[in-house]
């Protein structure tokens, strides 16, 4: 999942996004920022493949009336992966946020079910990452790739080998939890590119569930959470969490 800041204000030739009315889930909006909930299935930004429809056509339309606004992405998904986008909406609120999550200062937090249970029960992944030579659309373990660092949880075993994980990222590159967690064994369920479809799920059962952070301009700590999607929640429920704190936390957002 790219998490690299996108800033949308080049002047090189390409076709600037434009504003497109759309739907919006909304967790968080003031005059600097917009946190938004993505559903699976809806692309970021636009790219050669996918010109318009996504959610930042949709943020632009929003905000068209504000001729400061040059949205400025901070947290960047994958089609397939649901949860929380962080947009600045100017050139030095986003610089601000960049500079916030390079000192760390940014936390990323995640919601996976893999297949497998993990050993230990809580630690680090660390290992380097970089493009597969032979498919450029994959991310793999190379040790000449840039540092990758991934932290896990195991929240709760589930029925049929399967359990749900939180995963923090450390680092930030393309597809590194799901590349990550594959290289341990345990693949995200439904992930088609690391790991094999499964009929439970139509996607990756990966949802990006919290981010906190501080304001950029008040500098008071933020923290917005994604309440789970309704195919990930119905499939949790149909593997049966297996002891009651999963159950417990399940109530409280997870």
């Amino acid at each position: 999942m790219p998490e690299v800041g996108t800033e949308f204000q080049s002047t090189d030739g390409r076709r600037r996004p434009q504003a497109e009315e759309g739907p919006l889930n909304i967790i968080y909006e003031d005059q600097w920022v917009i946190v938004l909930d993505k559903p699976p299935g809806i692309v970021v930004h636009p790219t050669y493949k996918n010109l318009s429809g996504t959610l930042l056509n949709a943020v632009l339309w929003r905000v068209r009336e504000r001729a400061d606004v040059q949205p400025g992405i901070l947290t960047r998904l994958d089609k397939d992966t649901s949860g929380l986008v962080v947009m600045a909406l100017t050139p030095d609120v986003h610089a601000t946020m960049q500079r916030d999550g390079a000192a760390g200062r940014v936390r990323k937090e995640y919601l996976a079910v893999v297949r497998g249970t993990p050993e230990p029960m809580s630690g680090r992944i660390v290992r380097p990452l970089g493009r597969d030579l032979t498919d450029r659309r994959r991310v793999v373990v190379t040790p000449d790739g840039a540092y990758g660092e991934t932290r896990y949880e195991v929240i709760s075993p589930l029925e049929n080998g399967l359990s749900l994980l939180r995963c923090e990222l450390v680092t930030g590159r393309t597809h590194q939890i799901r590349v990550h967690l594959a290289s341990r064994g345990w693949p995200v369920l439904g992930d088609r590119l690391y790991g094999e479809p499964d009929a439970t799920i139509a996607r990756q059962a990966l949802h990006a569930w919290r981010v906190s952070l501080p304001h950029p301009v008040t500098r008071q700590p933020l923290q917005l959470d994604a309440p789970l999607p309704e195919d990930l929640a119905r499939l949790i429920e149909s593997f049966k969490m297996q002891n009651a704190n999963c159950k417990e936390n399940a109530k409280d957002g997870i």
